[in-house]
């Protein structure tokens, strides 16, 4: 687990020595930093001079997996994701990437250039800590994924991030975060405000070509 006073370990990746973006990205359960590595070269940004970070989520006792250890951002305890939510667990690792944005202020990148991205678990914390950043943000990337804790957004939402763009996207054959249930979250989503722009794609709880060519022309679109 990761104290107060410690930060995430993270990959860093610079397409330039003055980076003037800032993409972080959250992977899902499981997996760790290197998994969305390969997508860099993938989404045809190298023309922008972007920063991209993939921190390693802590290591954890997941209940649905028979508590065994592995890094993810929070536990599960039942495939109904919205059972019995891991609310603290949600809130520490908010946290810790609450840290990774202050880190980029710091380092000079202003916060309508950070990207807060995820995949499946790292989605899931990239649109509950992305909506309720008090700094207005680039946009938020949320791929394979829901809204956690969705009840609770309507009244917690950030005014700085309610109509940020969001690039929400799911596969209609997910087996493992089923698309209604992401519809259901989305719709939550909309009702608060949020400016979401949904993409269905014929997989299951992976990610497709197709999918990383609409991303990349979505980050060039905000991008100068």
């Amino acid at each position: 687990m990761i104290s107060e006073a410690e930060s995430l370990p993270a990959i860093e990746i610079e397409a330039s020595s003055a980076p003037k973006y800032a993409i972080i990205w959250l992977h899902g359960l499981g997996a760790d930093g290197h998994d969305f590595v390969p997508i860099i070269d993938q989404l045809e940004i190298s023309g922008a001079s972007v920063r991209f970070i993939f921190p390693h989520a802590p290591v954890r006792a997941i209940t649905i997996n028979n508590g065994h250890q592995m890094r993810a951002w929070y536990d599960i305890t039942r495939l109904d994701f919205a059972d019995r939510e891991d609310i603290w667990g949600i809130h520490q690792s908010r946290l810790a990437i609450d840290k990774l944005i202050t880190r980029e202020l710091s380092r000079g990148i202003r916060a309508e250039h950070i990207f807060l991205a995820g995949f499946s678990q790292g989605g899931a914390m990239a649109l509950y800590v992305g909506l309720r950043q008090s700094h207005t943000l680039a946009g938020i990337i949320a791929l394979s994924c829901y809204l956690p804790i969705a009840e609770s957004l309507a009244s917690e939402i950030s005014n700085a991030n309610a109509l940020i763009p969001v690039f929400w996207s799911h596969g209609i054959y997910d087996s493992v975060i089923p698309i209604q249930y992401a519809i259901k979250t989305k719709a939550m989503a909309t009702t608060a405000g949020c400016n979401i722009e949904w993409h269905e794609y014929q997989m299951d709880h992976s990610v497709c070509q197709q999918e990383v060519v609409d991303l990349g022309s979505w980050l060039r679109s905000r991008m100068i």
